[in-house]
């Protein structure tokens, strides 16, 4: 068993079974009671609790211990909120149906009068989280080394853990067209990068090691860079498997020290863990080491820029269970970083929002299908249940629009 494995194994989810308590407790539960309420009775959805139904029709959410709930949201709102779901206190059988109409209105749940006093009552992200380079590996490894065989159970061959790229309506498409689609990501990526015959190829965040071989088949030759020691052996063995072991080369590596010159740089949704304290110090590290007249093409998870300026110092749920010093850039202040601090200039950006929403629930339904494979790894029912409200939470915010994904290219000046 992983270490990583160890940390969500059963009965050691620390702070679950506590539910806040006492006078504080109390009164944020009837203030927060109150707020929710309001809130649902703005949407289409039906929520049912204590016997009593409101809502304007739609997904249904059952909250089954209605007291823990709102002392739950009331104490640590959109993480109580995410907490309620893993202790069981509610539920919904659509849950990304449910969570989608929230996400549409994400924005205003809360009264706007309200939400000047976010920066009081939001909890801020702790020291410990900030991406510096003492904190990255652990960042990472609290996720990305949870199981290799975990990864493989719902990802498709290409083990490819990012947006995939469908041919047509992303919303017919099956799991047997995602193996497709994620190559077809890889490769647009890689003819934007000008990958080809003798290229010189930086990859920041390896991955499983997909991306390397198919730069490979091309003719490059890859230094790809992961904080992963799990990623890392899997994508040794597959690069070797696939005879490519003299052309790509994977590394423990910050990409804050990376060395050399490059024709072509690469990055497939790493960006959302480098923190928004040091976009700059990425961006300027890439424009650092990239060779004359070369390009970047860096796939990107994106929010709106007004929700990055209101939630950048905001804990998540993502972050305390997920993805510990993630954050998402918005595509505006990465066209003002590179413009203010680099020689690069971003091209008009390529869209894949629905197509994220489609690949998280072809992840999810293989997630699901794969239950009792979880468990025997040495995962408990609570981490199956983090992990589905963890895809469906994100496809929701897909799906919605609240947050979408982005190919984005640049060059020099």
């Amino acid at each position: 068993m992983t270490v990583a494995q160890e940390r969500v194994s059963a009965n050691h989810w620390p702070g679950l079974d506590v539910v806040p308590s006492g006078p504080r407790a109390r009164v944020s539960a009837r203030i927060a009671k109150r707020l929710f309420h309001a809130a649902i009775n703005r949407l289409d959805v039906t929520v049912v609790a204590d016997g009593e139904t409101f809502g304007r029709g739609g997904p249904t959410m059952v909250i089954t211990r209605p007291e823990e709930f709102y002392l739950r949201i009331g104490r640590h709102q959109l993480i109580g909120f995410g907490e309620a779901y893993l202790t069981g206190a509610w539920d919904a059988e659509d849950l990304a149906g449910f969570l989608q109409v929230l996400a549409a209105e994400m924005q205003h749940l809360v009264p706007e009068s309200l939400q000047k006093l976010r920066a009081v009552v939001v909890k801020r992200p702790p020291r410990t989280q900030k991406s510096t380079s003492k904190n990255s590996q652990s960042n990472i490894a609290h996720h990305y080394d949870l199981s290799n065989d975990l990864f493989e159970l719902f990802l498709d061959p290409t083990l490819s853990y990012s947006s995939a790229l469908f041919a047509g309506d992303p919303s017919v498409a099956t799991a047997a067209d995602l193996e497709e689609a994620q190559g077809r990501k890889i490769e647009r990526l890689l003819d934007e990068a000008g990958v080809g015959e003798g290229t010189r190829v930086l990859e920041i965040g390896s991955g499983w090691g997909e991306l390397c071989i198919r730069a490979a088949r091309r003719g490059a030759t890859i230094t790809s860079l992961t904080l992963s020691v799990e990623q890392k052996a899997l994508a040794d063995e597959r690069v070797a498997a696939a005879g490519f072991g003299e052309q790509c080369s994977v590394e423990i590596c910050d990409y804050r020290d990376v060395v050399g010159s490059y024709d072509a740089i690469v990055s497939v949704e790493m960006i959302e863990a480098v923190g928004w304290q040091y976009w700059r110090t990425y961006f300027e590290t890439i424009d650092r080491v990239l060779a004359p007249g070369g390009r970047v093409a860096i796939q990107a998870i994106t929010m709106p820029h007004d929700r990055m300026l209101a939630t950048r110092n905001t804990y998540t749920w993502i972050n305390k269970y997920i993805f510990p010093g993630g954050f998402l850039p918005s595509v505006q202040v990465i066209d003002e970083i590179t413009r203010e601090h680099t020689g690069l200039r971003m091209a008009p950006a390529h869209s894949m929002g629905q197509h994220y929403a489609r690949t998280l629930e072809l992840w999810d339904e293989a997630f699901l299908s794969h239950s009792a494979e979880v468990l025997r790894l040495g995962f408990d029912d609570t981490f199956l249940r983090m992990w589905h409200f963890y895809l469906d939470y994100s496809r929701a915010g897909f799906a919605s629009g609240y947050i979408d994904v982005n190919q984005l290219t640049f060059a020099r000046d």
